[in-house]
């Protein structure tokens, strides 16, 4: 058998230019999940902030038009359910009005707040959501 010259023989499992591959794809892969998980959880705050406030609005505007109720009644449901839920700043701009729905008048309570954010990364500006209940006749 001829012998193998010495520049043909593997030393090791890996040749030098697959040296430290694996690490460098490690690297690259997991900041790009890291990436993609921070987004999920942004979106996912925010989603529990939206359908936070859109229940604070519509019960809320609810309550306000009960018979021994008055809209003000109505704010002040909205800001209670939002502060024991959320931080009292997202139930800090809360105004209510009648409105027309289908050609029925509702009183609707309008939340404005913030949208969360994580860090320094995901939307900036101000969420508004809307609850409407018929007003008795």
């Amino acid at each position: 058998m001829l012998p193998v010259p010495r520049r043909f023989r593997a030393r090791g499992n890996c040749s030098d230019l697959q040296r430290g591959a694996a690490v460098v794809d490690f690297a690259l892969i997991g900041g790009l999940l890291t990436v993609i998980f921070i987004a999920i959880i942004q979106l996912t705050l925010v989603l529990h902030v939206r359908n936070t406030l859109i229940d604070a609005a519509s019960s809320g505007a609810r309550y306000g038009t009960l018979a021994d109720r008055n809209p003000q009644d109505a704010v002040g449901r909205a800001e209670e359910l939002i502060s024991g839920s959320l931080a009292d700043s997202y139930g800090s701009d809360i105004s209510v009005g009648e409105s027309t729905q289908g050609g029925v008048r509702t009183l609707e309570v309008v939340v404005r707040a913030p949208l969360p954010v994580i860090g320094l990364i995901g939307p900036a500006g101000v969420m508004e959501v809307r609850g409407h209940a018929a007003l008795p006749s």
